[in-house]
């Protein structure tokens, strides 16, 4: 079906909450895309990071083939082949990465995990787990302090979480028992955890390592460890939004385990199942056992399929080193970008890079390398997230040669607005 027929039928069935950008695609291989008249694209933000192997990638495709002609879903009520070992794969990577336990260790700790369906939902079950601790251990505590400019979902809890007024405001009011606070402002993080609302104290302290959809702003190491020192000493949790950071994007398996912190909670989705719907909580010590039998549920949540293209993309972050290849290439990505003029400012880990721009002109930056597609037959597939700042988010298959091949296209669009 032709590009225009699409926007048609689209227009009049489908609810305008996107500002789609004009390409239909039909096919993806690794980092490349292709549109439906045949032209190619390097995909440089992988399904706002989700598809974490690349494109189709074989072995999940087959893993999901196979899953699929066995067995796809019969809810949560029954045990199903796949869920328990996804689980206990997800304890070991919190607790080491891609690493063994050292000779004579035993694992740190042990992860419990709530599977889900999206990083919304995965945040949602954090929400209620906190207050769910709260009033277990806490005297019923139950505020939640975040970081402005924070986004952690759409939905009414996450909503309220996520510390972007220009998302909320037209759904007030929201959700009461959070509060949110400067990114990296120590003090002010102390200061927010004496304050009550009507939620009672504090219960939690949620974070992205590096705020995604707010223009990739990552957590100083001081910041992140005294948060975690500071909720340990008042026995809170430290909940951690992984969403976007998780599966080695940002050089580790877990962008925490490069800061030196073990929080209590891991929101994760994304890059888990390589474009597969599905999203994780996971929880140790007291916080592990705070949800009870009827607390919390997900009919399709740890559904068979989902479960089986998620051990096959792990299979393959492990394969390729991914977490490594992530932190090479990533520097390679900086290194290239801060060649270019009008870029004022780089930030970010491995494969979750921003570029601040001079001029406000991001979007169009957007525009004109999609362009590049229908005009030259090859374009470049990028993002803004706000006027002036361009994110950065491959496939973790991306090489050293796919980044100056986009160099190329990228450079020329920088050049000529």
């Amino acid at each position: 079906m032709a590009l225009s027929a699409q926007q048609e039928l689209e227009r009049q069935y489908v609810m305008e909450t996107y500002g789609r950008l004009p390409v239909q695609f039909v096919r993806g291989a690794g980092i490349q895309l292709f549109d439906v008249d045949g032209n190619q694209y390097l995909d440089f933000i992988a399904g706002i990071g989700s598809v974490s192997v690349g494109h189709c990638h074989p072995k999940v495709s087959e893993a999901i083939r196979e899953q699929s002609e066995k067995l796809v879903q019969v809810s949560n009520f029954y045990y199903v082949e796949g869920r328990g070992e996804l689980a206990e794969e997800l304890s070991g990577l919190l607790n080491y990465g891609f690493d063994a336990a050292p000779d004579g260790v035993a694992q740190r700790e042990v992860w419990k995990t709530f599977f889900a369906n999206s990083g919304t939902e995965a945040l949602e079950c954090a929400i209620k787990l906190a207050r769910r601790y709260g009033a277990q251990t806490l005297d019923g505590a139950g505020t939640i302090v975040c970081a402005k400019s924070s986004f952690h979902g759409r939905s009414f809890g996450a909503l309220s979480a996520t510390g972007q007024p220009s998302k909320q405001d037209v759904f007030a009011p929201l959700l009461p028992g959070f509060i949110h606070v400067e990114l990296n402002d120590s003090a002010a993080l102390q200061a927010a955890l004496d304050v009550e609302t009507e939620a009672g104290k504090v219960v939690a302290v949620l974070l992205e390592p590096i705020q995604g959809e707010g223009g990739v702003w990552p957590c100083s190491p001081e910041y992140l460890q005294a948060a975690r020192a500071l909720t340990a000493e008042r026995g809170m949790l430290l909940m951690l939004d992984e969403v976007q950071t998780g599966f080695c994007r940002t050089g580790e398996v877990f962008a925490f385990q490069g800061y030196g912190v073990i929080p209590d909670v891991v929101c994760m989705a994304k890059g888990m199942a390589s474009g597969m719907p599905i999203g994780a909580v996971a929880a140790c010590g007291v916080a592990a056992t705070s949800l009870q039998p009827g607390d919390h549920g997900s009919t399709f949540g740890g559904n068979p399929l989902a479960l089986a293209a998620a051990r096959a993309t792990i299979q393959v972050l492990r394969e390729m080193d991914a977490a490594k290849r992530a932190a090479y290439v990533g520097a390679y990505l900086q290194e290239r970008l801060a060649e270019l003029p009008g870029i004022v400012q780089l930030r970010g880990q491995g494969l979750m890079l921003a570029a601040q721009l001079e001029q406000p002109l991001a979007r169009e930056v957007v525009m004109a390398a999609l362009a590049r597609g229908q005009k030259s037959g090859f374009g470049l597939v990028l993002n803004a997230t706000s006027s002036d700042t361009l994110r950065f988010l491959p496939p973790l298959c991306c090489s050293t040669e796919d980044v100056a091949t986009m160099m190329i296209g990228f450079g020329a669009v920088i050049q000529t607005l």
